[in-house]
């Protein structure tokens, strides 16, 4: 009789244990989508502010279309590539939106009639923050990436992970142009 009562014992303590792991997984699971959620929600801010920004050059710069082409070319791509979902391709494509900004930052820069413009330094101001915001939303995902992959790879974890079905996740990182110094005189020679 004590022996079943420990056997019992042990079994639901087992399960238990298992129980605890299973939700840890889901909370850190649902910790990384919430982190991409909130990547996701600034892209779109500033995939709405970059035609806003576009807009009001074009009125002062007809001769920088080529600019303000890749920046829009660049903006496509991003929205194609968050839509499918694809964290490498995000990571790739928003580098690319990020220089062709910069493009226009340096441009902006080189027109005096430009810089004093409220509106576009209102919306530089405005894509400068999200950018920053940007930046402090992947580091918190890439940091429940780190820490649901570290789990599901862990034993006991990587039993339950496996039971149920729970895949890695990918860091979110953009190229190597978006941490370089930026090559002004480059900016304006393309």
């Amino acid at each position: 009789m004590l022996g079943q009562y420990v056997a019992w014992a042990a079994v639901a303590a087992v399960l238990l244990y298992l129980i605890v792991i299973y939700n840890g997984l889901v909370t850190i699971k649902n910790g990384v989508l919430r982190a991409w959620s909130n990547i996701d929600v600034l892209l779109k801010q500033r995939h709405d502010e970059v035609p806003k920004l576009v807009e009001v050059c074009k009125a002062y710069m007809q001769f920088e279309r080529e600019t303000l082409e890749r920046v829009m070319q660049a903006r496509a791509g991003a929205t194609l590539a968050r839509t499918q979902g694809n964290v490498a391709a995000v990571g790739s494509a928003e580098s690319a939106l990020s220089a062709s900004v910069g493009r226009i930052v340096a441009t902006v820069e080189a027109y005096p009639e430009l810089r004093a413009n409220q509106s576009i330094q209102q919306l530089l101001s405005r894509i400068t923050s999200l950018e920053n915001q940007i930046a402090d939303r992947r580091e918190l995902y890439n940091e429940y990436v780190t820490l649901f992959n570290i789990r599901i790879e862990r034993f006991p974890d990587v039993a339950v992970a496996r039971a149920f079905g729970f895949q890695a996740r990918q860091m979110l990182s953009f190229g190597a142009a978006e941490t370089a110094d930026v090559d002004v005189r480059a900016l304006f020679r393309s």
